[in-house]
């Protein structure tokens, strides 16, 4: 059976289920047992359908009923067995059906015009009605795409050293999202192995063509080249961009020339720093800083300190020269954006019925949940340190898995501080202002038809 055919069966797949409170007896690995654990005791419903309903709970004349059943969910089950098109009607369909199910990765997609699992039915009508009409504007950053400007890990491999790329990332989007566009509703979340995800949630965002998507997401693009091209980054002009400026002197420039020359010390080798020095297109100079530091290779300072004393001598000679060679004018900027601005994978970005891993999913390999990440305090985040699928077994198994209201309750469990974290930075001011907007909405609706009765 290909993929597309058990997708479109929908709820008329089955799948086979155990006892749903087996006792676990050596929590070391990930599988469905845990699953089904952690989805019948941990994962956050409530707050989960609250946050894809956007006020539209019924309570208000102004709400949309349909809103949240006409949105696209997506399971991974066990043996990679893949459905799309999935919908449920309310918070307690999709807790029945996760549990029935206990999906190794849950996909959140686009809200559609009409509800995704009866669009078979509308196809056969002849009615060309199955359009998506909403979407979070959703970025996607993943560690792999740097491994040529990182040199502890490669692949899904992560570490302290490398990890802050990332939070550099975040900063950068996070603040042009908010002071260039005018967001305030964002929602970063730990992809659970190897990057970090991003969720615009303001009105005006989720309302986004696939065309303006593309122009927000064009205006992030800075990389040009692709991994055969000595010089990926192309800075045109005199001066840089004011979004790239002011990402250059607050972020970019202070993390490449203090952390990132501490743990990856980029000028430390020659296989390291002809990287660099092909980024510079005038041969002369590369020639002249090639041979000052082959003959400095038995130094006997650290690579750390070698690597900072070779970036100050490249910047030198640069300065000295740009004034003959103006296609040297932004190189510096150029090795600098290379190495730290952030990598985005642009095409996730583009088009409303891409697919997403929700938060507060488990990632199969590494056993960590999905949680989101503070933007505030993004450089105190710890990917190696968030909780793990066993780590939450054993508290269940401890008896500590009573997810009560009461704030207080929340921080004594592992994964409380992150429920907490969505629920009181995110979600309620989300709510708050999607519930004005209807209210809004609402009223206008009101006067426009007084006015035609007036009429």
């Amino acid at each position: 059976m290909t993929k597309e055919e058990i997708g479109n069966r929908g709820d008329d797949m089955m799948i086979e289920t155990t006892n749903p409170k087996p006792k676990i007896e050596n929590p070391d690995e990930f599988n469905v047992h845990y699953l089904q654990l952690y989805y019948g005791k941990l994962f956050p419903y409530i707050e989960f359908h609250k946050w894809l309903s956007y006020g539209h709970d019924g309570k208000h004349p102004g709400c949309d009923e349909s809103y949240f059943n006409r949105r696209e969910f997506s399971f991974t089950l066990q043996n990679d067995v893949y459905t799309r098109y999935r919908s449920f009607k309310n918070a307690s369909a999709m807790e029945n059906d996760i549990k029935e199910k206990c999906p190794y990765k849950i996909d959140i997609g686009a809200v559609y015009s009409v509800d995704p699992s009866k669009r078979k039915a509308y196809s056969e009508s002849g009615s060309n009605v199955f359009v998506p009409v909403e979407r979070e504007l959703v970025f996607d950053i993943d560690i792999t795409d740097y491994d040529d400007v990182r040199y502890c890990c490669s692949g899904a491999d992560v570490c302290s050293n490398c990890w802050p790329l990332m939070t550099v990332a975040i900063k950068v989007i996070d603040t042009s999202l908010r002071e260039d566009f005018g967001f305030k509703h964002i929602l970063w979340v730990f992809s659970g192995r190897r990057g970090v995800h991003c969720w615009v949630c303001d009105a005006k965002a989720r309302r986004l063509t696939n065309e303006q998507r593309s122009a927000v997401a064009e205006y992030f693009r800075v990389y040009k080249g692709n991994e055969n091209n000595a010089r990926k980054v192309a800075l045109m002009g005199f001066s840089l961009h004011p979004f790239l400026a002011r990402s250059y002197v607050d972020y970019l420039k202070d993390f490449f020339e203090g952390e990132l020359q501490a743990t990856q010390s980029i000028f430390s080798s020659k296989e390291k720093y002809e990287k660099i020095l092909d980024m510079i297109s005038d041969e002369g100079i590369q020639s002249e800083l090639r041979e000052k530091w082959e003959n400095s290779a038995r130094s006997s300072l650290s690579e750390e300190a070698i690597s900072r004393t070779r970036w100050e001598q490249l910047k030198n000679t640069l300065q000295s020269k740009k004034q003959k060679a103006p296609a040297l004018r932004m190189c510096v900027e150029e090795i600098v954006f290379t190495f730290t601005y952030p990598r985005i994978d642009l095409e996730v970005s583009k088009q409303m019925n891409h697919l997403l891993k929700a938060p507060f999913c488990v990632h199969p390999k590494t056993g960590r949940v999905c949680v989101p990440i503070d933007p505030n305090n993004c450089d105190e985040f710890d990917p190696l340190a968030v909780p793990t699928l066993s780590q939450l077994i054993e508290e269940i198994n401890s008896g500590g898995d009573r997810m009560e209201e009461d704030d207080d309750d929340l921080d004594r469990t592992l994964l409380g501080k992150s429920i907490k974290f969505f629920r009181s930075s995110f979600l309620e001011p989300l709510l708050k202002s999607c519930k004005e907007e209807i209210e809004s909405s609402y009223k206008a609706k009101i006067e426009k038809s007084k006015d035609s009765l007036s009429w």
